[in-house]
């Protein structure tokens, strides 16, 4: 923490003091005596005494290269995703949509300002936080930080089992469902073993910023072809089971627990973003400025969410389907929009893969086997195979289980909900514990660049109480939201789990590694 608030100084940020609740007045200036700036010079702290390599330091200040802005545009591309909004509206009614897009958002705000707390709380050249597992496994060690691991692995994986499920509906759309279902499935998980064979994304930014555009556009047109023609029953009649042909709206839907639930799952997907909150800040000149792209993404992302959901469901009603553009009935442009997201999704997918199978590599081959470097010949082996075996294992999951909502709901449930809801609280607690903890004895002498002497150990019941009795109401809101997180997921799970059974019984449905498609 010391060593993180010099680092915030060197950035130029003007932050209270760290140690703020619980130190002396001879300790005010965590920067320096009565606040005063510690000037720090290439390699050396004059005051710490530690040392770091100048040549690597300057590598890690140059690596700092991205503003808030550019924190807005990431958190907005990585978020941003409305194809389902309308759905979860068919599913909740106006008011309970509009309020949960609201509360869920303000909640995801919320964790999003403890991610940047604690990052500026913890990060430094010397103990960098580069990814959310880093800075679970500075709270809570290496235990925490490999669960962080598999978990996001795991969410990446799923991603990328939804992104070839939907393209393979999509596909199947444009074929007229003249192909085998599970062959088009494969198609994608065949393109994505392809693309996953690129080690390093960096020169292919502009594709993802392309992808951008694309979904803007897929937006676009379906809101102006929804607004003068008919829903696709057909498509309706399979995913949701609807007959007929009047269109229904309603302030508060009537359907099943399990469907609501389902559907506050899709609003908890539509915010999936903080697993890569720190990734963001890592690459930060003042990562202190994060807060304020944060809070500008949120507000775009609220706003589009609402006023696309609203508007698709308004002249779709109950038989708006997921996602919303495979929902138009017009050939020509249903098949426009589904070879732009087509385009789009498969740039996603690389992506995600991508940085999945880096997490596999990094956190299994390197150090669970002590395996091979990723740049070695034998590492490019081991990559290649882990690539096929990657999207093979997607594909799997697509064609076992041809649900969109359902499937997407689960994936939301198992992992978006815990980086963003469950995960955040809980390490806020853990570090804000060992904070308060801290004796005065423990402070870094200014003077002498040496941590004082402990007095007391985890055992000891003073150092618990110093840490659980400060700001204690703010440690019990955090606990209780973190068990309400947790709950939610659990229900999600259940709820998830019961409506892939249900969507499996009912009449019309897809089976696993089925010819008939899902969509029309």
């Amino acid at each position: 923490m010391y060593l993180a608030a010099l680092q915030r100084r060197r950035e130029g940020v003007k932050i209270t003091n760290t140690f703020s609740h619980n130190t002396s007045e001879k300790n005010e200036g965590v920067y320096g005596k009565d606040g005063e700036d510690v000037a720090v010079t290439d390699g050396y702290h004059p005051v710490t005494g530690w040392n770091i390599d100048a040549d690597k330091a300057d590598a890690q200040r140059a690596l700092r290269v991205a503003g808030w802005m550019s924190a807005f545009y990431l958190i907005t591309t990585d978020i941003l995703g409305p194809t389902s909004c309308p759905w979860a509206f068919s599913q909740l009614g106006y008011v309970p949509g509009i309020l949960l897009y609201f509360f869920m958002g303000i909640a995801a705000a919320y964790t999003g300002w403890q991610i940047w707390y604690m990052y500026l709380a913890l990060d430094s050249h010397e103990y960098p936080v580069r990814t959310y597992s880093d800075l679970a496994g500075v709270i809570f060690g290496k235990t925490a930080e490999h669960v962080v691991n598999v978990l996001q692995s795991l969410q990446l994986l799923f991603n990328v089992a939804v992104i070839i499920l939907g393209n393979g509906q999509g596909l199947s759309q444009i074929a007229n469902a003249s192909v085998c279902f599970s062959v088009l499935v494969l198609v994608w998980a065949l393109a994505g073993m392809f693309v996953g064979q690129i080690r390093s994304l960096q020169n292919f930014g502009w594709l993802a910023n392309s992808a951008i555009w694309m979904n803007l556009v897929v937006i676009f047109i379906t809101m102006g072809v929804v607004a003068h023609s008919a829903p696709n029953y057909l498509a309706a009649g399979l995913q949701n089971g609807q007959t007929g042909t009047a269109i229904v709206t309603g302030a508060f839907i009537d359907t099943t627990f399990n469907q609501k639930i389902v559907g506050i799952m899709q609003i908890v997907y539509s915010y999936g973003g903080a697993m890569m909150f720190v990734n963001f800040m890592a690459e930060m000149r003042r990562p202190f400025d994060f807060i304020k792209g944060m809070a500008m993404a949120q507000i775009v992302i609220f706003v589009c969410y609402v006023m696309y959901g609203i508007f698709v469901y308004s002249y779709q009603g109950q038989y708006t389907i997921n996602p919303a553009n495979q929902g138009i009935s017009n050939y020509g442009f249903q098949t426009a929009t589904n070879v732009l997201s087509l385009v789009s999704a498969l740039i996603a997918a690389g992506l995600y893969g991508n940085v999945g199978l880096k997490i596999v590599y990094q956190t299994i081959i390197l150090d669970l086997l002590n395996g091979p470097k990723m740049a070695s010949v034998t590492g490019r082996i081991t990559w290649t195979f882990l690539v096929l075996g990657y999207w093979a294992f997607a594909f799997v999951i697509a064609s076992a289980i041809p649900q969109f909502s359902n499937i997407s709901s689960l994936v939301a449930a198992v992992c978006i909900l815990q980086f963003t809801y469950t995960f955040p609280p809980l390490l806020m607690l853990g570090y804000e514990v060992q904070r308060d903890a801290i004796s005065t004895e423990e402070y870094i002498d200014e003077q002498t660049g040496q941590p004082g002497q402990v007095q007391d150990t985890w055992s000891s019941w003073s150092r618990w109480k110093r840490g659980l009795t400060k700001r204690w109401y703010v440690k019990l809101f955090n606990f209780l939201f973190f068990l309400a997180a947790l709950a939610t997921a659990c229900l999600g799970m259940y709820t998830s789990g019961e409506a892939i059974q249900e969507g499996f019984q009912s009449s019309g449905a897809g089976t696993s590694f089925t010819c008939q498609s899902p969509v029309a």
